[in-house]
């Protein structure tokens, strides 16, 4: 982890770039529901304001363990946003 600033350039992208995806989902299926795939996009604002929150946090010990779980978190949770994007019908 090279510095604060870059893990909060990568969870910006990351949750921004599920986003994007859901969009172009819902404006190529325009015939479907929008409530699940809302939901996804409900669920990566919260991700994004929780994994924020972590990152602001100045009362940790390790610093460094502290940011890497960050990391390790946002890998997991985006890839549990990006599985449910794939199993919109």
């Amino acid at each position: 982890m090279a510095n604060v600033r870059d893990l909060k350039k990568d969870i910006n992208y990351v949750l921004g770039d599920i986003i994007e995806v859901v969009y172009m989902w819902e404006y190529s299926n325009t015939d479907k529901d929008t409530k699940q795939s809302q939901a996804i996009i409900d669920e990566a604002i919260v991700v994004f304001d929780e994994l924020i929150t972590k990152v602001n946090d100045k009362n940790v010990e390790d610093t460094k363990a502290h940011f890497k779980a960050i990391n390790n978190e946002l890998e997991t949770r985006g890839r549990a946003l990006i599985e449910k994007i794939n199993n919109l019908n």
